[in-house]
């Protein structure tokens, strides 16, 4: 056997053990994928609320001197160099889909390319991560790199239903006929739910968790964005109500009952957490519960948009 053919055998041998349908690894990392990105949401919001945010004062380096934090740096440099260190992981599980799809990447396109995304991610956060050590927590930078996040919860959502065959062109589960009213209204949720977000990034820009005594805020009026804010939040809310009323009349089981409950489920606990922070002086821990909170409904809004867009029409 010549040298110059080993490698493609080599190549070959590997690609011929990897699965050619959706295993349970397959899925199991997709379910990993979104815990992931929703506890990298969580440690954001913990570098911000114990004002970590400069706890690796530079970056690609945690100081000048050192990669890593070092112990003079303290409780904030551990925060924060572990949020970075959580991205390692993330990309350690998008190779890891990728391989194990690759024998699907043509096939499953519906998979294979999402994968593809969130791996893809993993570089353009960490610098978008780097310019708002670099610029100091600007408000509006760390409020991409929030957003950013959230945009990677939707997607691995996307990844999860496709991968357990919920949605998508390979789709295996059965799910009930749904009314034509259905797929405009959860779709219409899924946006309204991204724009609550949004504003809930200003919010917080203006607010008194900055990440740093020093940092910076946008300037905004705090009270009035908030108030704004709660606009969209009631809009997601009846939304999810509505949903209730479509699944009870129509007496409709499976997947979407339990999106849609979900999506309430979790649509209410937000509302009663954002209350409760507001009227008690936006303690962090409360804060931290609604960021968490804002992933939640970020991907129940996306399960609801998605079955009802795969969903028969009675």
């Amino acid at each position: 056997m010549s040298t110059a053919s080993r490698p493609p055998r080599i190549i070959s041998g590997i690609t011929s053990r990897l699965p050619v349908t959706v295993d349970k690894t397959v899925k199991r990392l997709a379910v990993l994928s979104l815990i992931g990105q929703t506890v990298l949401v969580v440690t954001g919001g913990a570098v911000r609320l114990t004002a970590s945010g400069l706890g690796c004062p530079t970056w690609p380096r945690c100081t000048d001197a050192s990669l890593v934090n070092t112990p003079e740096m303290g409780i904030h440099g551990i925060i924060e160099f572990g949020n970075r260190l959580l991205t390692f992981a993330l990309a350690a599980v998008a190779v890891m889909m990728l391989v194990y799809l690759w024998n699907l990447r043509k096939e499953r396109r519906d998979l294979f390319l999402p994968a593809l995304g969130l791996l893809a991610s993993i570089p353009a956060q960490a610098v978008i991560g780097g310019i708002t050590v670099l610029t100091r927590l600007n408000p509006w930078v760390v409020g991409l790199h929030f957003l950013v996040s959230m945009g990677l919860v939707v997607l691995a959502t996307l990844l999860v239903n496709r991968a357990y065959g919920r949605t998508g062109k390979a789709r295996v589960a059965g799910l009930a006929a749904l009314p034509g009213a259905a797929r405009p209204v959860m779709t219409a949720v899924a946006l309204i739910s991204a724009v609550a977000v949004c504003l809930g990034v200003v919010v917080t820009g203006a607010g008194p968790h900055a990440g740093d005594a020093d940092a910076p805020r946008n300037e905004l009026d705090w009270d009035l964005f908030s108030h704004i804010h709660a606009v969209p939040a009631y809009l997601v809310t009846a939304g999810a109500l509505f949903g209730l009323v479509l699944v009870l009349r129509g007496r409709i089981s499976g997947p979407f009952r339990t999106a849609v409950l979900l999506l309430l489920g979790v649509t209410v606990l937000q509302a009663i957490i954002g209350f409760t922070q507001y009227y008690n002086g936006i303690p962090a821990l409360l804060v931290g519960a609604h960021m968490l909170g804002a992933a939640l409904l970020m991907s129940a809004a996306t399960n609801a948009a998605d079955l009802a867009r795969h969903s028969p029409v009675k």
